[in-house]
């Protein structure tokens, strides 16, 4: 297996070669960088040209590692056990009838080879990572109600994204390859928005693309926008129909632009700017 990018993702070389060598090494990819800069959508888009299934396990902050191999329903057993009737005993004989597969079972035990993706793993508490070592290393855990080794037929494809809010485990990214995805450059960000509108005029991505760039660059900001805000700004842009005057004073001086609520998240970031852009006009 070999990514050789796709059509409707725009891979750098680098992030090419990143997925190349975990799949060689056989390692999972951890995928690191800003919000919205597509790390999911690169095990999408790579499982996809690979052919291969995509098992995804989203990560929350009540996430245990357990839930990724099984969980038993004790609980619906009990119950069962309580209803007394024939169905239901021939039911609670056999424990396998409650135990709950989780997304690693599946990956393990699927008859071809699967990709993986383990989503934003640092929204768990920290021993997250570490209780996932041995299972992700070997590609086996135990199953202690069914006294079982659950182990892997094919090694998964694993992705593993993070978007840097904690630190990780050494221990954990010993087992990883690893890569960090930087922010577009602005070459590689008019190839994205080319996927996503190849009938864009190219006036009005330029002048979008400066106001994108000059407000990410405003000092400051708590939350710079990112290439999903971009792609949502342009969608508003050519639905609405907003000319291209309305992005650009005849001064080219800064001025806030239509619909920036795509782009700016917080009241912070856009007061920030509405101050930046009034000094500016003092100045004029």
């Amino acid at each position: 297996m070999k990514f050789q990018g796709s059509q409707n993702y725009v891979a750098t070389q680098d992030l090419k070669l990143a997925v190349n060598a975990a799949i060689t090494l056989q390692r999972p990819l951890l995928v690191k960088g800003e919000p919205g800069t597509g790390k999911t959508m690169l095990a999408e888009e790579v499982a996809q040209e690979l052919g291969l299934p995509l098992l995804q396990w989203h990560i929350k902050s009540t996430t245990k590692a357990q839930q990724g191999l099984y969980e038993y329903d004790a609980v619906s057993r009990l119950r069962d056990s309580q209803l007394g009737d024939a169905e239901s005993s021939e039911r609670v004989k056999n424990i396998r009838n409650y135990i709950l597969q989780g997304v690693l079972w599946q990956a393990f035990t699927a008859d071809a080879p699967v990709a993986l993706l383990i989503d934003e793993i640092d929204k768990a508490d920290i021993e997250f990572p570490n209780d996932l070592l041995r299972e992700l290393d070997r590609m086996e855990f135990y199953c202690y109600e069914t006294r079982e080794m659950i182990r892997a037929k094919h090694r998964p494809l694993v992705f593993i994204t993070s978007n840097n809010e904690k630190e990780l485990p050494d221990a954990f990214l010993r087992r990883c390859f690893f890569h960090y995805i930087k922010f577009p450059d602005a070459d590689t960000m008019r190839q994205i928005v080319h996927v996503h509108f190849p009938q864009l005029k190219s006036e009005l991505l330029t002048v979008a693309m400066k106001t994108f760039y000059d407000i990410r660059n405003l000092p400051g900001l708590k939350k710079k926008p990112s290439t999903s805000e971009l792609i949502d700004w342009l969608k508003l842009l050519v639905a609405e129909e907003i000319p291209l005057e309305a992005l650009q004073s005849a001064d080219n001086k800064v001025s806030v632009p239509p619909l920036v609520g795509a782009l700016l998240k917080n009241e912070q970031d856009v007061s920030l700017f509405e101050k930046l852009v009034f000094m500016n006009q003092r100045n004029r």
